[in-house]
């Protein structure tokens, strides 16, 4: 799951648009086949499906929902993926992620399908602020003390601002891009697809969605795996504490293998002592900007940003290393801009190549939300001072993120154990910032009737396709055979 790190963030972390259409009987949408044609890049196919504006009312206004396909030939069936998010376009992660998705074994075995989920991208999507708007919400910093007074009246300014925007440009389906019906949507996708059984990847909040689906249609589960993954139970409040503590330990992580293992090195002295220059750092921050190489100044807000895209994956280390070597020595925040552009899908030209922020914060808004009450924002905030005194100082206040969403949250299930389903594979990394480990443990042996843990010790953010040769056995041979291990491995 993606949290929005940013001026506001820092409170939570191939064809035209598809908008709305006529009216369609439901069982017209279930009987309906996806007309697939080849993509603007030629090697992948695009289609789309109908499915109704509001689930509540079946028959009424449909959305086209976009999806694209590698097919395989002799493929024993589809794997319908999700990449995470919420906001993330499962249509452009499955054109431009292909040849690392999984692992060889499950793209030659399998035609792998992915869409944009309801308001992302292709599939009605949520429209908020314009280039400029959308950059000073992302990158500018309000110059108040962190959670302050000041400081929230300053973010309940912006916010308002932001919902305005998305509430006149995005129109009618702002209030129906809940993960239940996203859900439901998949269902729809599996008939369209020819589909008795949906088999299912799902990555980081794409394993809340797998979950709320598995809930939904315990009958139609196939052979579903869920990595990275989020426990439907936690509140919004403490999912946002769990993150920050995940983050907090990779920050912590990150530092202790900086100092030795690595020559270059920004800090010094001991672990405490390299965590209190981390911390100087970012406070020196709040009152002054650092230039970079386009020309824009690098502000707390988009240092907090690159920082905290830099801790998703060991892998990206080195350039958090580069980043504060740049900012402390050089007076260069070009390599922090850079990761925060990364984070942010922004590109050299300055413009966004999908519209992740606002499917985020819709999607997030629908599902669940912290009370905006002062007492309890200053509680909220009390714990998260305590959990993290570094990285929690920009954490503060999430809650005002959704205070004034302009719909209502949607109805959620009371239960999501998928009783009734076969085994679900869940995956866990020890070190996972984003989705900690607990959270995996929770959803195989504590919320799913049937679960099945695998756990791969180590650091980033997900385990399939990117950690062992343990971890990839044991899904490879869930989906390929239909097999799981005679014990949950430790990978």
């Amino acid at each position: 799951m993606k949290k929005i790190v940013s001026l506001i963030a820092t409170l939570t972390l191939a064809f035209g648009l598809s908008g709305c259409s006529n009216l369609a009987p439901v069982e017209d949408l279930y009987a309906q086949k996806i007309n697939w044609s080849l993509c603007d890049n030629k090697a992948f196919q695009c289609g789309t499906v109908k499915v109704p504006l509001n689930w509540d009312k079946p028959d009424g206004e449909t959305i086209e929902i976009a999806l694209s396909r590698k097919f395989t030939n002799h493929a024993q069936g589809s794997i319908v993926l999700n990449p995470g998010g919420p906001g993330g376009s499962g249509v452009d992660f499955l054109v431009n992620n292909y040849d690392s998705i999984g692992t060889q074994t499950l793209r030659d075995a399998f035609t792998l399908v992915s869409f944009d989920p309801r308001g992302v991208m292709r599939s009605a999507k949520v429209t908020c602020l314009d280039t400029k708007g959308t950059d000073h919400l992302l990158y500018d910093a309000n110059n108040a003390e962190p959670g302050s007074a000041k400081d929230v009246q300053l973010m309940k300014a912006e916010l308002a601002k932001f919902v305005d925007a998305c509430k006149a440009n995005t129109g009618s389906v702002l209030g129906y891009v809940d993960t239940v019906s996203a859900a439901k949507d998949m269902d729809v996708i599996r008939a369209a697809l020819g589909d008795a059984k949906l088999n299912y990847l799902g990555f980081s909040y794409g394993t809340f969605l797998g979950a709320t689906y598995a809930t939904l249609f315990p009958e139609k589960v196939g052979r579903f795996v869920l990595d990275g993954a989020i426990d439907p139970r936690v509140s919004d409040s403490q999912q946002s504490l769990n993150q920050l503590k995940g983050f907090d330990l990779a920050l912590h992580n990150y530092l202790k293998d900086c100092l030795a293992n690595d020559s270059s090195c920004p800090f010094s002295g001991s672990l405490s002592n390299a965590s209190a220059q981390v911390s100087k750092f970012l406070k020196k921050m709040e009152k002054q900007t650092l230039p970079t190489k386009d020309g824009r100044k690098l502000t707390i807000a988009s240092a907090n940003t690159g920082l905290i895209m830099a801790l998703y994956s060991d892998t990206y280390w080195p350039y958090l290393t580069q980043a504060f070597n740049e900012a402390m020595h050089s007076k260069d925040g070009s390599t922090f801009m850079l990761l925060a552009d990364f984070y942010n899908d922004r590109d050299q030209k300055g413009n966004y190549a999908s519209n992740t922020f606002e499917a985020n914060v819709a999607v997030n808004c629908l599902d669940s939300r912290s009370s905006a009450k002062p007492e309890d924002m200053a509680k909220q905030n009390q714990r998260i001072l305590q959990l993290s005194p570094i990285l929690g100082r920009y954490w503060q206040n999430g809650a005002l993120l959704c205070a004034d969403w302009p719909y209502p949250a949607a109805k959620r299930p009371e239960s999501y154990s998928a009783k009734g389903a076969p085994t679900i594979i869940v995956i866990g990394t020890t070190g996972d910032p984003a989705t900690p480990y607990e959270q995996a443990v929770g959803l195989a042996h504590e919320v799913l009737a049937k679960g099945f843990l695998v756990t791969f010790k180590g650091e980033g953010h997900t385990a399939y396709g990117r950690s062992n040769q343990c971890v990839s056995s044991a899904v490879d041979d869930f989906f390929v055979e239909g097999t799981i291990p005679e014990k949950e491995p430790v990978c």
